[in-house]
């Protein structure tokens, strides 16, 4: 049985921590406001999707990439986050409970509640998005549904657009002005 070389070891270990970077830029850091804490029943996207994604963090003048695959039907989001092909981060969903699987090297900033948050900012109706909004904040589509906007208290939170419908398929692009990331996540079927 081969071994893998120092080399091989480092690159996994370099990918992992190229994976905890960008998903840690989803990440609140102190002393920044608590995040929204949106939780949507799998069934509110109103369709059954399986998508392979290539997500792409900037925060601070950094770039960081992950592939992502994501299914959701009925009863059940479920998400896994590769970097070189090794499995950093999972997500299962269904409504009520939040599972997540997380490889060691993954910082504990990153949390399986930001990037469900994020998903389903990005993805759901602002219709069912609306009606789970806590007093005080308001979301909102804009130019035909191309553009979403999330402001709390009138201050603009977040920018979300998207290069088409359904919103899983294409380019979306989310500006989060409180946390100061874009996420860029491309997605084909």
């Amino acid at each position: 049985m081969l071994r893998p070389s120092w080399l091989e070891r480092a690159l996994v270990r370099a990918g992992v921590f190229g994976a905890a970077l960008l998903l840690a830029a989803c990440a609140a850091t102190p002393p920044a406001p608590a995040r929204l804490g949106l939780r949507l029943a799998p069934a509110a996207l109103g369709a059954n999707i399986s998508v392979q994604q290539h997500l792409t963090v900037e925060r601070e003048g950094k770039t960081n990439d992950l592939d992502a695959a994501l299914e959701v039907d009925a009863e059940r989001l479920s998400l896994v986050g590769l970097a070189l092909g090794m499995r950093v981060l999972s997500l299962d969903f269904d409504g009520r409970e939040l599972a997540e699987w997380r490889h060691p090297m993954l910082p504990s900033q990153v949390r399986a509640a930001d990037v469900l948050e994020d998903l389903q900012l990005t993805l759901w109706p602002v219709e069912a998005i609306a009606a789970a909004l806590p007093p005080g904040w308001q979301v909102e589509d804009h130019e035909q549904g191309l553009r979403r906007t999330l402001r709390r208290e009138g201050e603009l939170v977040a920018t979300i657009t998207y290069s088409g419908t359904p919103r899983w398929q294409g380019r979306a692009v989310l500006d989060n002005l409180r946390y100061k990331y874009r996420l860029t996540v491309v997605s084909a079927e």
